[in-house]
């Protein structure tokens, strides 16, 4: 294993390579925004934000104020009972969160509390961070999982602002990438800033150590994302629950969740094998990106399968077998009319698998496909609790035959539902708590105690 600390000369190569970067990522800002931009990238009326500058008219509140970062609409439903949890502790503390993408936007922006100030994030590119962090002068920023922007943490750090990493994950890839002479100069100053790592896993935290990451920084309480099943439903989306409930009449029902493009296929022609047997059965359908509605939309048409979009809130008829959900946020309130959840982006190659928690959460037999990416520690912590609490499958074939099975047999389906809760209930205790915690000790503590925890 190579030391933890990296050597005075890396550190010096490290800041020459931030300079690079920094000079590089503010020559290209103005051409990577436009093009954002052009392919509708980013929102239409709040794009200044990405710029650093606060369009929504709030006032900045008083100090101190902690920012949480996250980009997309995974990472910012993990970050999201964090929040809350912080609000709630200290219901006077001024809360940024900021994401990145249009869908994390147009979910969470309904989920958070009143207290919460929501923005888009900026660009990592010097006048950006520089007029950001200028203007709401944050204590503490808290980044989620993979969020390791050199712009921002050096910024951050020359202004003596803590900042901790959250959940953090980093891919294979991302590893070889930085590993390279040219990159571990730099990610190892970057990581010399923080002041809390939290992995999510313990091959997690082997990376971002062997990345000169100083071990007395990385501290382990457990994954966020099984907090994100954890999020009791609202009033309004029990409501749902009970009108899709009477629409779907007592039917058979499997739903396909997070599908991206390519899998739909796989699941469109399990689907037919099904109906053969079971023909009442009825399957919701939920693509992962909304661009991906039309291609599903043509694929039925064409096999002149009879489905409903959730959108035209039409009402789904005996006749109806497929009922394609094409709006977002919704899975947390799906998963509890289905007693199967396939969670796709695990049944092609190029995919890495989404959270299968908030299926657990809701009492689904879990499937998913053998693509499961950084996913494969969560499956196995709750193999480790029950081996049925989430089959992995190898493909089509298996899919098929599993499905068959639990259709047909009520015991084996009941035991693959609880199993799931079971184990989700284990993994979820107290992993917000233990977060806030660490945070609270290590990066407010070392912040000489600006008064954001008593």
């Amino acid at each position: 294993m190579r030391p933890a600390h990296a050597p005075a000369s890396a550190a010096r190569g490290g800041r020459a390579l931030y300079e690079l970067y920094r000079a590089a990522s503010r020559a290209a800002a103005p051409a990577v925004f436009l093009w954002r931009r052009m392919r509708g990238l980013e929102h239409r009326s709040r794009w200044p934000e990405r710029l650093g500058r606060p369009s929504v008219a709030r006032p900045r509140p008083g100090s101190p104020l902690v920012w949480f970062h996250a980009v997309s609409l995974g990472e910012g439903m993990a970050a999201l009972p964090v929040v809350r949890h912080c609000a709630r502790l200290h219901p006077g503390l001024p809360i940024l969160l900021t994401t990145t993408t249009l869908s994390a936007f147009e979910v969470i922006k309904d989920l958070l509390p009143d207290v919460v100030i929501y923005q888009f994030a900026p660009l990592d590119c010097p006048d950006a961070i520089e007029r950001f962090i200028g203007y709401w002068k944050p204590s503490l920023i808290l980044l989620m999982e993979s969020e390791l922007w050199p712009n921002l943490i050096m910024s951050a750090a020359e202004k003596g602002i803590a900042v901790a990493l959250l959940n953090a994950r980093m891919s294979l890839k991302s590893f070889n990438r930085w590993s390279v002479p040219l990159g571990l100069p730099l990610i190892s100053l970057m990581l010399s800033k923080l002041l809390l790592v939290i992995p999510l896993s313990t091959v997690q935290a082997v990376r971002f150590q062997l990345l000169h990451t100083p071990p007395h920084k990385i501290h382990f309480a457990g994954d966020l994302k099984y907090a994100v099943g954890d999020v009791e439903v609202g009033e309004k989306e029990l409501d749902t629950i009970k009108d899709l409930q009477r629409q779907f009449n007592d039917r058979p029902i499997w739903m396909a969740a997070s599908i991206h493009s390519g899998e739909e296929e796989v699941v469109l022609r399990v689907h037919d094998e099904l109906i053969k047997v079971y023909p009442l059965l009825l399957l919701i359908l939920v693509p992962r990106h909304p661009q991906d509605i039309k291609n599903v939309s043509l694929a039925l048409k064409k096999q002149k399968i009879n489905f409903v979009l959730r959108s035209t809130m039409e009402v789904v008829s005996i006749n109806t077998r497929v009922y394609v959900v094409d709006t977002l946020g919704e899975l947390r309130m799906l998963y509890r009319v289905t007693p199967i959840a396939v969670v796709g982006g695990s049944f092609l190659p190029s995919l890495s698998g989404h959270n299968f928690s908030e299926a657990a959460a809701a009492g689904c037999a879990v499937l998913t496909g053998p693509h499961v990416g950084h996913f494969y520690h969560m499956l196995v912590e709750m193999w480790q609790i029950n081996p049925l609490a989430v089959k992995q499958l190898t493909g089509e074939a298996e899919l098929l035959d599993v499905l068959k099975e639990l259709l047909d047999d009520s015991k084996a389906l009941e035991a693959c539902q609880g199993a799931a809760k079971d184990a989700f209930s284990i993994m979820a205790h107290g992993v917000v708590s233990r977060v806030w915690n660490l945070v609270s000790t290590f990066a407010i503590d070392s912040q000489q105690k600006r008064g954001i925890v008593n």
